[in-house]
């Protein structure tokens, strides 16, 4: 079956796009289509924001790389992008919403075929090559996963492996629709892409400090000094456009907020601080400090305490209503029920994710009657 496909009359033929010129003929093309797949190439190891390296578009007729760094922009594609063009359908799409957001705005509508794999019974991080294999019976290359998308040129090879990660995209969305309607649930598709589509893409500073591991129970001092800390990395990451890691590691803000240094030689003690932060950022990050209002000496550190032994058994028998709703549904259990999830609804008695929609519906009675 896999000659069959490759060489059907749906094969997409490629192009390499690097000219305005070639670009608007393309969004031209795709215009005409209800639906595009898209694809994208990125690095972001030494950056905060990604370098996006290559887009890769495909209709039911026509494949195309675009070189985003050969052009000065890519507003050829931004009224493709909005939500009166054409079906994006992308797989594991969040990353790709992300990079592509700055240069061509918001994203809609779209499709995400890892979500829908989900929702018929694949695992719920179900790989492109995987589906396609499954459902096509189309064996994907791998040579080039690690390759770096922002050398130029690229060879032949890499065009071809890159076109492949499009080409088979809209087969795979129509076999999982077929799928999903056999079962009953499109709508529960609609709720997850409309999830998908609410979602915000970026780091607010503000908001930063909840990503951080490790803060939880600490004093209302701390805390304070918490959000103080990550929203200015998380500044100092944007603007350098460096990752925030390279501007302080997430061990060494946990360490200041713990010991809360006051003096030079106190921050200078802290294991792994780099010698450039304390130089450099050591006065404003004591300022910082100083600002929270926290007692010298801070209030000593919560003891960890044993888990609550009802609240523990509590999240297990959840656990296991979920893992046996999943199994009857064929469903991966955490697509159905992540822990988070369980463990707010065993301390509040409430869950706004396991109690709406799809979920409320074929979870939410067996969660209430364990409650």
């Amino acid at each position: 079956m896999a000659a069959e496909f490759l060489h059907s009359s749906r094969m997409p033929s490629s192009k390499f796009v690097t000219s305005a010129p070639e670009l608007s003929d393309l969004a031209a093309l795709l215009a005409t289509s209800a639906a595009i797949a898209l694809d994208t190439e990125f690095m972001r190891e030494r950056t905060y924001r990604a370098q996006l390296c290559l887009v890769q578009v495909a209709t039911d007729s026509h494949a195309a790389c675009i070189d985003p760094l050969a052009l000065d922009s890519l507003a050829g594609l931004t009224a493709l992008m909005q939500a009166d063009g054409p079906l994006k359908v992308l797989h594991a799409a969040r990353q790709d919403l992300e990079v592509m957001e700055p240069v061509c705005g918001v994203l809609a509508p779209v499709f995400d075929t890892q979500i829908a794999a989900g929702l018929v019974g694949f695992p719920a991080q179900v790989g492109y090559a995987e589906l396609v294999s499954t459902l096509l019976d189309v064996q994907l290359l791998k040579a080039h996963t690690r390759a770096d998308w922002s050398r130029r040129p690229l060879s032949p090879q890499q065009i071809e492996y890159a076109l492949d990660d499009v080409r088979y995209l809209l087969p795979t969305r129509d076999k999982l629709l077929e799928m999903l309607d056999q079962r009953g649930r499109l709508g529960w598709l609609d709720e997850e892409l409309q999830t998908l589509a609410s979602a915000s893409h970026g780091v607010d500073p503000e908001r930063a400090w909840l990503r951080l591991k490790g803060i939880a129970g600490l004093d209302e001092g701390r805390v304070a000094l918490a959000q103080q800390l990550a929203a200015w990395r998380e500044r100092r990451a944007i603007d350098k456009n460096r990752p925030r890691g390279w501007i302080i590691d997430d061990n060494v803000l946990r360490e200041i907020i713990h010991r809360v240094p006051r003096s030079r030689e106190q921050l200078a003690s802290i294991r792994e601080i780099p010698d450039a932060v304390v130089r450099n950022s050591g006065e404003e990050l004591l300022a910082m400090i100083a600002a929270c209002g926290l007692a010298d000496p801070p209030p000593a550190l919560p003891r960890r305490e044993r888990p609550d032994p009802q609240l523990t058994a509590l999240v297990k028998r959840l656990a296991d209503i979920a893992q046996q709703t999943a199994q009857e549904l064929e469903l991966a259990p955490e697509l159905l029920a992540t822990r988070r999830d369980l463990d707010e609804l065993a301390r509040t008695g409430e869950s706004a994710a396991l109690f709406s929609g799809w979920r409320g519906a074929t979870l939410g009675p067996a969660l209430r009657a364990a409650l």
